[in-house]
């Protein structure tokens, strides 16, 4: 199974389980719609058949839905642990305040040359996109929760792992090698020739699928998609803070050399490289 089936084989996992809460809020609307009319007195003939005509139609779409992502999940699950490099455990306490973080976060191009731990790479993707709560909330606030972004990981120098494009797995923290080889400079030069891109040892990549959210807002989508990269940029920004690393955020890029170097069918939206 290649890249972009692994990828095609999420995105359809991903709609099957919107499809999945979109109906379960359609039958909390019927409970409630049936409540009232009980209580209206609706009697006879017609509250025989409403609920039994409806109740048919939406737990024929629930048996569907389930039964695709079941499929999906059996093809997914091979590849996933094969291939996923699990990530050390979030900290979730430091010795930095929100308050003192805040007020030392500052753009920083120059960066030592050394190598990021892999608790300090964990930590950051954590920050960027982490599940933070059973239902699958994230670290990251998200238009109708269908959280458009996914974050991938420039790496030159992290102990632990080799050069190459890392795919940021968030319900299973963890990584994906989807290409090998140290592509810094190729992506320096994607973006203008800024050498911070160069010589940091890794860049965080945050690319959007705009289908996610403009598929239920329609084109105001777009500004929540633009609106989220916001909270997930600040989000490493004060992660890095907290970590004594540097980091800044780059926008000038050309966006099709970008998915290019990195084989992306995402819309890239940032560049962040983080060093010392």
């Amino acid at each position: 199974m290649d890249i972009y089936e692994k990828r095609f084989m999420e995105e359809v996992l991903i709609c099957y389980k919107e499809r999945i809460r979109w109906i379960l809020r359609y039958l909390e609307l019927f409970r409630m719609f049936l409540k009232v009319q009980m209580k209206k007195g609706l009697k006879g003939q017609m509250m025989k058949n409403i609920p039994v005509k409806i109740f048919l139609v939406v737990f024929s779409l629930l048996f569907v839905v389930y039964s695709g992502e079941e499929k999906v999940m059996g093809a997914m699950k091979g590849e996933k642990m094969k291939d996923e490099i699990k990530l050390p455990a979030a900290q979730l306490t430091s010795n930095v305040s929100l308050e003192e973080a805040l007020s030392a976060r500052r753009s920083v191009r120059d960066y030592k040359d050394s190598a990021l731990s892999l608790q300090e790479v964990a930590q950051l993707l954590w920050a960027a996109q982490g599940i933070t709560a059973d239902w699958g909330g994230r670290t990251a606030p998200s238009a109708g929760a269908t959280y458009p972004l996914e974050i991938y990981v420039v790496v030159g120098k992290v102990e632990g792992l080799k050069p190459g494009v890392y795919h940021y797995i968030p319900s299973s923290h963890s990584l994906r090698n989807i290409l090998e080889g140290d592509l810094r400079e190729q992506l320096s030069s994607s973006a203008l020739g800024q050498r911070c891109v160069a010589e940091a040892p890794v860049t965080v990549v945050v690319a959007a699928i705009f289908g996610r959210t403009t598929g239920r807002y329609g084109e105001r989508g777009i500004r929540y998609v633009h609106m989220e990269v916001g909270h997930v940029g600040q989000n490493i920004c004060l992660q890095a803070e907290t970590l004594g690393l540097a980091t800044v955020m780059v926008g000038a890029f050309r966006d099709e050399v970008v998915k290019n170097i990195l084989k992306l069918k995402e819309e890239p939206l940032y560049l962040i490289p983080v060093g010392k």
